[in-house]
């Protein structure tokens, strides 16, 4: 993958560098060759010294035919070389035939003799009796004609300092060339929208902030990005100096500095006798000039600091590192400069299909019967682009090919069959790339971690791998070092661990190539050889993991079996995974291990043996498991899943579990006991009771609270799950002072949550749907996460919004909104929260930051009247006036009257209203949690009441305007109108002022909301996204500041990245994963419809229904909950039971 400049396939050159050697060969002509060459222009130089009488070589011709340009530097005694005449008249034969670029520099002769063959350029016919000389007379005569036609061209005459003059000659060729570096169809496509961000921060002069690192794994395209934005950029600054593969320096590090020297100041003969002085140097020239400067692939913070030294400086220039470290920014602190960091993105699929195409056939797109193929391959390569380009070039196909393209397809699918054979089947030049970050790990418990965790535990939830691995391998620290090393990610919602496809595949090949013999691995995760292994029964000395699912062999449907002993013969086994086996035999040697998964486990109660004190993690969910009951103490266990454990009854002996932290009993429907010992479980930390009915019974009696409960919680709960029940409320004794998660998903008979604890800060009430209300300890809303689709009845949710139907509101409530009563049973089309959706509504009154507001739909009288202040536009100003009882301003009213030009279902944002006291300094700028979508030639009005009246005194000058998509929507006529209070009306407003408090309203704490001195934006909805900035600039003015600061938003909503940082979110691979889903299937044809919606989801490979038990099993890589948004659509519940992630596939 390279970036070329933007000359046609023709030009293999940019420039053809003419020059006599004996004169300029190692001084000028070679600082120009190099100065042309650092800022990639490509230049021919013959390299041979000019022998008097020899014909021209081929490839001089060859190269003038093919360079766009070139630059002719006369010197003394250049006419004494007949080579160097017929190089110039093929130079100017090729200007009047192309449109070949000739630049001539003069140095040390005048023009003038060159143009009249004066001088050393007097040149004459030779009779030597020689024969073959080239003095002839027709020679003479057309060089003398090219000789006057050269120095009739504008060229440069060498003077003043050779640097600067050199400076010239490289701009004047790149201007004349309209060189632009940019990916060709042979680059990494879409490198414009990867350079965006990091050329604004090269144009943004913050003198702290000079460093910028491009970071990702290796082939990612790190150097490619980096000399892209090199090459488009350099014009831009008064020097320039670019370092690849700063390892491969010959020098080392001292060669480094030597090179970037030599690139900024243009002396090619700079010596540096140490890198201390080095680093002084360097230190001098970015300080003295405007700077660009690259260094490629450096990995090391010493390095580093050799290369520029510790000291702190300010400076305009800007330097650009790539790494592969994702901390690099940590380096720089102890000098205090800023390092932005760039998280390059890899290729999404449209782009990785268009690289591979054109590796593959020469094209954008696959050539006709390969799509298929080519897309599985470049969903295998995961948006690297070194991988696109070696498989694609591996592949390589046209359609002259002796080969038939039936030959070619079964070749790609034999590659694309060696690849998915959980071989490790990597292409070694990418494996040589990705292994050097594997090498570079700083101890060997990182390399064995990644290793492990490339083999067994990809996918899994982040803090459960920090559990398992902790004692033997620091976890914590070494997760963290993979991470930064970009050898290991999060998911998106950064509970799981994720690996690109390729650097898993690169770990495998790293554990195959340990021995020919799978039973001398440290680590078996191909099932079929761990089924022979445990088939043969030999056991092994080296196995720590293993790996075994029935289920992924398609010919074995029931439980298989096997013998304890080929277990217990593997001495070494730390981490083992069953799945559909069923194991016979004495448990007396099992092996001790750390991890066990034995999923579909066949034991009903657990035997002596099986678990042993070691024992980190147990999962036996799926299993026929009666009763959980220890028969002996594990101190070290951590994590317990008995999920889905549908023959569970009890769970007895906790106290012998003394650091739980993880007590999994999802789906567990039979389960009506747990022993009184879990409130003695001081670790524990997340306890997951969804879809136990009859615990809950127990627990809970629905529809009232038990006097005595079964079990008390513990203290140190912090999260927990109560999805798939059918209580009605909580109960109030349950006190749990840290709790942070609370999941309710799917609890349908739910009616209200009031109180739940300040400390909470993720909620999900998903398809809760009779639940009217929530409530929380502190009024001031605190969630950070907050899901509550499919909650039909919804009304109230305790300082973040309520919904009141006008009908059942009072006078005092309406206050001077009184004839909106009229209208109580309009109907009203309310969008733009999840709370609007599967609902139809009444006129409704809306009450969110203190703010009270209402729409009516198809209004027909002249209510808008009424209002004090009127205008036939969407902004109006006025000055408050003396009242004559001088009563107390309570607020101010809003309102204005819009429709829709047309019936097109268009996609809007809502109106926006900002309320301005100019005088004082104030805004506020509104927009609803929901709002009236106007049916065509229809008005609606929005009529608000903004409790102002504290900020209010008599001249004030107010300003009000709408703003809305001018696209969509209309806006007729506003108004406003002042309230005002008489004395029984301002004692309660006395009060209500005192209640505020740090309520997130008007005349309260809206600090989160504060985007500029005085300014308020009360909205949590990112409408607008990437132009969320600049509407804020046109609402507020440019000293308006975006923060994330106001917690939670709608999960479906993304948040702007911040100004002056250099944002770029990765695009992980996604992993094969099985999802399982609750739907209550209504009837076969709803089934089906469902199941082919679902297919048609990118990504689907598999749908399996069961409407008998309410399940739908789906396969692929997907989002589960995209696929539960798919159901939704269909006016069905659905809940995602479970999602296995197949980091084997």
């Amino acid at each position: 993958m390279a970036y070329t400049s933007s000359a046609s396939n023709q030009y293999e050159y940019d420039v053809f560098l003419s020059f006599r050697g004996e004169v300029t060969r190692n001084s000028f002509t070679d600082h120009l060759y190099t100065a042309l060459r650092q800022v990639g222009i490509r230049t021919f130089r013959d390299d041979d010294e000019i022998r008097e009488g020899q014909e021209l070589k081929p490839e001089i011709e060859r190269s003038i035919r093919k360079s766009k340009a070139s630059i002719i530097v006369f010197s003394v005694n250049f006419a004494k070389s007949s080579w160097c005449l017929d190089e110039l008249w093929l130079i100017l034969r090729q200007k009047r035939k192309f449109s070949h670029f000739v630049l001539p520099v003069f140095y040390g002769v005048d023009p003038s003799n060159v143009r009249n063959q004066q001088g050393s350029f007097k040149i004459e016919a030779k009779d030597d009796g020689v024969d073959g000389s080239k003095w002839t007379k027709d020679n003479v005569n057309r060089w003398n004609e090219a000789l006057t036609e050269v120095a009739d061209l504008k060229g440069m005459v060498v003077s003043g300092y050779e640097t600067d003059f050199i400076r010239n000659i490289v701009e004047k060729v790149y201007s004349e060339l309209g060189l632009k570096f940019h990916a060709t169809s042979s680059g990494l496509t879409g490198i414009e929208t990867r350079a965006k961000d990091i050329n604004s921060w090269l144009s943004y002069e913050q003198t702290d902030s000079p460093v910028l690192s491009i970071c990702g794994m290796g082939g990612s395209g790190k150097t490619t990005l980096a000399k892209h934005i090199y090459y488009s950029n350099k014009q831009n600054f008064d020097s320039s100096s670019l370092v690849e593969d700063v390892d491969k320096q010959p020098e080392g590090l001292l060669g480094v500095q030597k090179k970037l020297l030599r690139g900024i100041s243009g002396n090619i003969n700079m010596i540096i006798s140490n890198a201390f002085e080095g680093a002084l140097k360097l230190e001098n020239a970015i300080l003295m000039n405007r700077v660009l400067i690259v260094v490629d692939d450096i990995n090391d913070p010493d390095k580093l600091s050799t290369i520029f030294g510790p000291k702190v400086f300010q400076t305009r220039s800007k330097i650009i590192i790539t790494t592969r470290f994702l901390n690099i920014h940590t380096w720089f602190e102890s000098i205090s400069w800023g390092c932005h960091v760039y998280d390059i993105k890899l290729l999404n699929n449209d782009e990785s299909l268009e690289l591979l195409s054109y590796h593959a056939f020469g094209s954008k797109v696959p050539m006709e019967g390969f799509k298929s193929h080519a897309k599985k391959l470049a969903q295998y390569c995961g948006g690297n682009p070194l991988a696109l380009k070696v498989l694609g070039s591996s592949l390589s196909h046209t359609a002259q090919d002796q080969w038939t393209r039936n030959d070619m397809i079964d070749v790609w699918r034999s590659r694309m069959n060696s690849l998915n054979s959980l071989e490790g089947d990597i292409d070694r030049k990418i494996q040589d790339v990705l292994q050097k970050s594997f090498e570079s790990l700083p101890c060997d418990s990182h390399k064995e971690l990644f290793l492990h965790i490339a083999c067994l535990f990809v996918g899994e939830y982040v803090s459960h791998v920090e559990m398992i691995l902790e004692k033997d391998y620091h976890a914590k620290f070494g997760i963290m070092t993979l991470i930064n090393r970009c050898l290991l990610t999060f998911s998106r919602n950064g509970l799981r661990l994720e690996m690109h496809k390729l650097l898993q595949d690169m770990a495998r090949k790293i554990v195959r190539n340990e021995s020919r013999d799978p039973a001398k691995h440290s680590r078996v995760w191909r099932h079929s050889e761990s089924y022979r292994l445990l088939r043969k029964g030999d056991g092994s000395e080296t196995i720590e993991g293993l790996a075994l699912d029935m289920l992924k062999f398609k010919e074995r449907k029931r439980l298989e079996t096997f013998k304890t002993s080929s277990l217990s013969k593997m001495k070494g086994l730390k981490f083992l995974y069953l799945r559909g086996v069923k194991l016979t035999g004495s448990y007396s040697n099992f092996p001790d291990l750390r991890w066990l998964r034995w999923r579909g486990c066949n034991l009903n109660i657990i035997p002596p043996g099986l678990l042993m004190s070691s024992l980190v993690a147990i999962d036996m969910s799926y299993g026929d498991l009666e009763k959980f009951e220890l028969p002996m103490a594990l101190n070290s266990l951590k994590i317990l899943d008995l999920s889905c454990s549908y023959k569970l009854v009890s769970v007895r002996n906790l106290h012998r579990l003394p650091k739980l932290v993880d007590l999994v009993l999802f789906d567990c429907t039979s389960l009506t006991h747990v022993c009184k010992t879990i409130e003695d479980l001081h670790n524990l930390s997340f306890l997951n009771f969804a879809g136990c009915p009859k615990l809950l019974k127990a627990l809970f009696i629905y529809g009232g609270v038990p006097e005595q409960p079964l079990f008390s919680l513990p203290k140190s709960l912090s999260r927990w799950s109560l999805a798939s029940n059918p209580f009605e409320i909580l109960p109030n004794y349950i006190d749990l002072k840290v709790l942070q998660y609370l999941n309710l998903n799917g609890c349908p008979n739910l009616k209200s949550l009031p109180c739940l604890p300040s400390t909470l800060k993720e909620l999900n009430v998903d398809w809760c749907t009779s639940l009217e209300r929530i409530t929380f300890q502190s009024a001031r809303f605190t969630l950070e996460k907050f899901d509550y689709d499919g909650c039909f009845k919804l009304c109230e949710i305790e300082g973040l919004f309520k919904l009141v139907s006008i009908s059942k509101l009072d006078e005092a409530d309406l206050q001077h909104m009184q004839w909106v009563k009229a209208y109580q049973n309009h109907k009203v089309d309310l969008v733009g929260d999840v709370i609007t959706e599967g609902r139809t509504f009444n006129t409704q009154m809306v009450f969110e930051y203190g703010i009270r507001s209402t729409y009516v739909q198809g209004i027909k009288d002249q209510s808008m009247t009424r209002l004090e202040y009127m205008s036939s536009s969407g902004s109006l100003s006025f000055h408050v006036p003396m009242h004559p009882n001088k009563n107390r301003i309570q607020g101010l009213n809003v309102a204005f009257l819009y429709r829709s030009p047309d019936d097109e279902d268009k996609d809007m944002f809502p109106p926006f209203t900002k309320i301005s006291n100019r005088t004082k300094g104030v805004a506020w700028v509104y927009n609803p949690v929901v709002f009236c979508q106007p049916i065509a030639d229809e008005d609606v009005v929005w009529l608000s009441n903004w409790p102002i009246g504290d900020i209010l005194d008599v001249g004030d000058e107010v300003d009000v305007n709408i703003f809305l998509d001018k696209k969509v929507l209309i806006v007729k006529e506003c108004g406003a109108s002042l309230v005002y209070m008489d004395d029984g009306e301002v004692k309660r407003e006395e009060k209500r002022e005192r209640m505020k408090g740090e309520l997130e309203v008007i005349g309260g704490d809206l600090s989160l909301f504060e985007v500029t001195k005085g300014g308020y934006y009360l909205c949590r909805i990112d409408f607008f996204q990437s132009r969320t900035r600049s509407m804020l600039k046109k609402l507020f003015g440019d000293d308006s500041l975006y923060t994330d600061s106001r917690r939670w938003r709608p999960s479906s909503q993304p948040i702007s990245a911040g100004y002056q940082e250099v944002n770029a979110f990765r695009n992980p691979n996604r992993y094969k994963i099985e999802v399982e889903l609750g739907v209550n299937f209504n009837s076969e044809s709803e089934t089906n419809k469902i199941g082919k919606a679902i297919s048609s989801l990118v990504g689907v490979e598999s749908v399996s229904t069961h409407k008998e038990i309410g399940r739908l099993f789906v396969v692929g890589r997907i989002d589960p909950q995209v696929v539960a948004a798919c159901i939704r659509e269909f006016k069905k519940m659905v809940q995602v039971l479970t999602y296995t992630y197949n980091g084997n596939d």
